[in-house]
């Protein structure tokens, strides 16, 4: 089952909040329903976000088959405004977004009709793309895990957060396919629970051996040696190296680098933002009850102030190396030197 697909009737995903009680499918017929998945998280992570963008301006682009040209690079136009503010972190999304819209830029001269197809073609080849990039970036890392090994992973960075496979999870999975024996210890991810509801999810239908732990043992199973290796994904990696993740993975790199664990990080290209540095990043603030309730139960005091960032910031100088789908990038990095930008995605070029 992929996390998020088209077809002709319309773009079908897994809602991620009902997981994992119940395994629902949405159908979104129109780009405004997936701008809505997106803010709800219903679909998350960062390439799976950039995939369900991507075929929003394909549901535009699909309603107006009988529009003039110029009225349906306006709608398109209003779609791509739509989508880019619904979340304003994962540099996936706005990868997406661009490469969409410089393809239907690109073919302005055609006729409505052949620009609509040209469109929906745009956004099933970066969901397949996703794909075999998940699966290139699960192969290059599962040579870092060995038998034995205990890998900490945190948040969700599986097939969830992508079409299918995953980053961090990818990675987990090519190396159980591989035959290796190993132990995931999965972190539960406050507020949203994405560790204990998805990850635990994925790697329980995998059978992939896994524990469960809260947010705060994570020193404890570091210092107690159950762990020797750190791989998670990435929603947004400045040129350096700096890494932008779920709120709780800079505590997690802090930690490895005193217990002199290796921490990875695995994302593919398209996460990679050659135009940020730190101090460009935008972090996401989410609402107040996803820390004072949990699933809709009340935990906190009414009036309690809370501050929750969806996201933090791990300097690129505790980040031991980068997997991505042309190989394993170890520091000092320079990223600009795998890939250039240009034509309608990534043109990879390893340096």
């Amino acid at each position: 089952m992929r996390t998020i697909e088209w077809k002709e009737d319309g773009v079908y995903i897994i809602d991620q909040t009902a997981l994992p009680d119940e395994v629902n499918i949405i159908r979104c017929e129109e780009y405004e329903r997936i701008a809505k998945a997106i803010e709800r998280m219903e679909v998350r992570g960062a390439p799976a976000i950039g995939v369900a963008a991507a075929m929003g301006i394909a549901l535009a682009a699909k309603g107006c088959t009988l529009a003039s040209c110029e009225d349906l690079q306006n709608k398109l136009e209003d779609a791509y405004e739509r989508l880019r503010k619904t979340r304003p972190t994962a540099r996936n999304l706005f990868w997406a977004l661009e490469r969409m819209r410089r393809t239907w830029i690109s073919a302005s001269s055609s006729e409505p009709k052949e620009l609509v197809k040209r469109i929906v073609s745009e956004a099933i080849s970066i969901a397949e793309e996703d794909v075999a990039v998940c699966r290139a970036i699960g192969r290059n890392g599962a040579e870092l895990i060995e038998d034995g090994d205990g890998v900490l992973t945190h948040c969700n960075a599986g097939a969830l957060a992508c079409v299918e496979h995953g980053t961090a999870l990818g990675v987990v999975r090519s190396a159980a396919e591989e035959g290796k024996n190993f132990i995931v210890y999965a972190t539960e991810t406050r507020p949203l629970l994405q560790g204990a509801r998805l990850t635990a999810f994925e790697l329980k239908n995998e059978g992939i051996p896994f524990r469960l732990l809260t947010d705060n043992m994570v020193g404890y199973v570091m210092r107690q040696r159950l762990v020797n290796k750190i791989i998670v994904g990435a929603d947004l990696i400045t040129r350096y190296g700096d890494v932008v993740n779920k709120i709780g993975t800079y505590g997690i790199a802090a930690l490895a680098r005193h217990h002199g664990i290796p921490f990875y990080v695995a994302a593919p290209l398209s996460t990679i933002d050659l135009a940020k540095n730190i101090e460009d990043v935008i972090i996401e603030e989410r609402s107040p009850t996803e820390v004072t309730c949990i699933r809709g139960i009340k935990i906190a005091p009414d009036g309690t102030k809370v501050i929750n960032p969806a996201f933090d910031i791990t300097p690129r100088e505790l980040v031991s190396g980068i997997i991505t789908e042309v190989g394993v990038v170890d520091p000092p990095y320079d990223l600009s030197l795998l890939f250039r930008q240009g034509g309608n995605g990534i043109d990879r070029v390893v340096s």
